[in-house]
């Protein structure tokens, strides 16, 4: 039997594993952080290993960095994840980190999720970090600055990682095709692959060893877009982020609540959801609608918009998603103002162009007597003080600068009525 088991092949590794990076240099992206001169590259070649919170999103390297470093220094790797582990596993890491000092080993600490634990949690570490018992190395995809103890972020540098670039995933997809010898992978197979994996590395291997699967099950010779959506389907975003689809989408929703038609409105906002936008750039795109499109004609559209957007934060997905619903729904029924938009707008083209006229003697500040002296404030008209609380006649545009008009307040809505009112006033 011991003959037989010996035989078989050993279990092959993840290609996520498999492809981990094995020094600094086979590092793809973060060359903000690990080109010539920059930090962490400055960081490794000093031989003296120091604390950090390395903060970004899922997939850019943060264990990779830990790992690497403890190669780097030659010291221990110890890793524990804040979601699964507790005070017990921190004395137990402690533990070992003695153990190993003992024998004249350092230990580099790589704690994941490090916001996840609690403050008692967290302040267990500084002592040992004090001691140079361990380096610490936390990662986090939440800013450390509301997530960490101030205590330990003192004590650590924190080095933000960006999402890997287009680029850089694309060098990825060439590795890992000569790493598993898959079949030719069409251009535009690459380009859907790497929009899916949108900066996360992690998931781009996951989704290329999965279809290396099917490809070696079907026998494949090439790996094409029209295969790939085929057995991915919906794991894959219906539309490119960032590409003509994903703005084209984005156009229908705006256009459709603009038009004023919730049906439509509704259904763009599902297509994006569903094929994988974010749902908080969805609560800034309705923010931006309720501002450029509604307006003034109903100041609440703007409260609601801010409304969901809270909404979602608190509840996530799904929940938080019928916020968005309701607030494109209420967008799309809301009487439609771009007047504001448009008054910003031509005042914003009428200041770059202008010269820089000086502010009117009357409508200056005097917190001075000798302000006062110069006539600072001098014959100006208190609105408070005066019938129906407004100065009739009184000026407050620049003495040479005609009345622009800048804005115009349509006849729909809310702005019917502030229509009517400037009309009084004037």
């Amino acid at each position: 039997m011991a003959d037989l088991f010996d035989s078989l092949d050993p279990p092959r590794l993840p290609l996520a594993e498999a492809m981990r990076p094995q020094s600094i240099a086979d590092v793809v992206g973060q060359r903000h952080l690990l080109g010539p001169g920059k930090p962490l590259a400055l960081a490794f070649q000093s031989g003296k290993p120091h604390s950090m919170i390395l903060w970004g999103p899922p997939g850019v390297g943060k264990t990779t960095l830990a790992r690497l470093m403890a190669k780097a220094f030659d010291a221990d790797f110890a890793a524990l994840s804040a979601v699964f582990s507790g005070v017990k596993d921190i004395r137990e890491a402690i533990t070992q980190a003695e153990i190993a000092r003992s024998r004249g080993r350092h230990t580099i600490l790589f704690v994941d999720e490090v916001h996840r634990f609690n403050k008692a949690q967290q302040d267990a570490f500084l002592p040992f970090v004090e001691q140079g018992l361990v380096t610490l190395v936390g990662a986090t995809t939440e800013n450390p600055s509301f997530e960490v103890n101030s205590a330990l972020l003192s004590r650590a540098a924190v080095y933000v990682l960006q999402p890997l670039s287009e680029d850089d995933l694309k060098q990825i997809v060439a590795r890992a095709s000569a790493e598993r010898s898959f079949p030719a992978i069409e251009k535009e197979a690459v380009e859907r692959l790497v929009a899916y994996a949108d900066g996360d590395a992690r998931r781009l291997l996951n989704t290329l060893e999965t279809l290396g699967v099917a490809a070696a099950r079907e026998q494949l010779a090439a790996i094409t877009d029209a295969w790939l959506l085929r057995v991915l389907g919906e794991r894959l975003r219906r539309y490119d982020k960032g590409g003509e689809q994903f703005y084209d989408t984005i156009s229908a929703l705006h256009k459709s609540v603009r038009g004023s038609d919730p049906d439509a409105a509704l259904y763009w906002l599902v297509r994006m959801l569903d094929g994988g936008a974010d749902p908080r750039y969805m609560a800034r795109r309705l923010i931006r609608m309720a501002n450029e499109d509604v307006g003034l004609a109903d100041p609440r559209a703007l409260r609601l918009a801010l409304d969901a957007a809270d909404v979602y934060e608190r509840l996530g997905t799904p929940e938080g998603e019928l916020a968005l619903a309701q607030c494109v729904v209420y967008l799309a029924v809301a009487p439609k103002s771009n007047a504001v938009y448009k008054a910003f707008n031509e005042a914003r083209a009428w200041v770059k162009k202008d010269g820089t006229r000086p502010v009117p003697l009357h409508l200056r500040n005097a917190p001075t007597r000798l302000m006062k002296q110069l006539d600072y404030g001098k014959g100006y008209r208190y609105a408070h003080d005066e019938v129906d609380g407004f100065a009739a006649g009184e000026r407050y545009l620049p003495d040479d600068m005609p009345e622009p008009g800048f804005y115009e307040p349509v006849e729909r809505g809310l702005e019917i009525k502030i229509a009517q009112k400037l009309r009084d006033l004037r």
